[in-house]
């Protein structure tokens, strides 16, 4: 599904030149669940960016279902990012004076979904995700938990064949932390492929392999068990 070869990511500033990323060789399948580790500054949220087409990568080729996707135009990657990927953040990203349901309602109005069918659609995910009391509250009379639960089902809501969490739980604590990556375990059994940057070797286990970077570069890949309890 996800193929990278020889990904390379350089940032320039005036007479600066930062590499992030070299020589990235990573797949990911379908329906994997795959954890990048790695200490801070090491690439692992460039490398989430270029998979998930926010950004193109300097050097390499990356193809996304046999197809080269690596040399597209911004508004091409727009369209089959739009279609293919959800992004979950450490800082929630909700929208302050959008209420919960808005919140979540607006993937599909992005995608230009009929009325009818996003009230449908937003009303399973609330139901879903046990939020229906919280339809109408706004980001900042939520709790942290439950303002990452509405961040999940606004990725959900537009049915993404990969999520791409960036730290889903580094601001939670540890209970409300468990309850995300829950959720993430479930929708990967669901069969959405599910790529999470993550501090927590703890949460890291969860998934079905884990990659660690170093300083820009792969160095070590490794299997785990996935555990639906902790």
């Amino acid at each position: 599904m996800i193929e990278l070869f020889d990904i390379g990511k350089v940032f320039r500033n005036k007479d600066i030149e930062t590499k992030a990323l070299s020589n990235i060789n990573l797949s990911v399948s379908g329906g994997e669940f795959v954890s990048i580790m790695g200490p801070s500054g090491c690439g692992k949220t460039t490398l989430l960016n270029i998979i998930g087409l926010i950004d193109s990568p300097s050097s390499g080729k990356y193809l996304l279902d046999g197809r080269l996707v690596s040399d597209l135009l911004e508004r091409n990657r727009t369209e089959l990012r739009k279609d293919n990927f959800a992004f979950i953040f450490q800082s929630f990203n909700l929208i302050d004076d959008l209420t919960v349901w808005e919140n979540i309602e607006l993937p599909l109005v992005y995608q230009k979904m009929p009325q009818a069918e996003r009230k449908y659609n937003v009303n399973q995910v609330l139901e879903r995700f046990n939020l229906k009391h919280r339809a109408v509250y706004f980001p900042n009379e939520l709790s942290g938990g439950q303002q990452q639960l509405v961040a999940v089902a606004r990725a959900v809501v537009a049915k993404p064949r990969v999520i791409l969490a960036d730290e889903p739980t580094g601001n939670l604590d540890s209970t409300h932390g468990e309850d995300i990556i829950q959720q993430l375990i479930q929708l990967n059994e669901a069969g959405i492929t599910i790529i999470m940057v993550t501090h927590s070797m703890m949460q890291a286990q969860r998934s079905n392999r884990i990659v660690h970077l170093f300083d820009g570069h792969v160095v070590t890949e490794s299997y785990s068990k996935v555990a639906s309890n902790p």
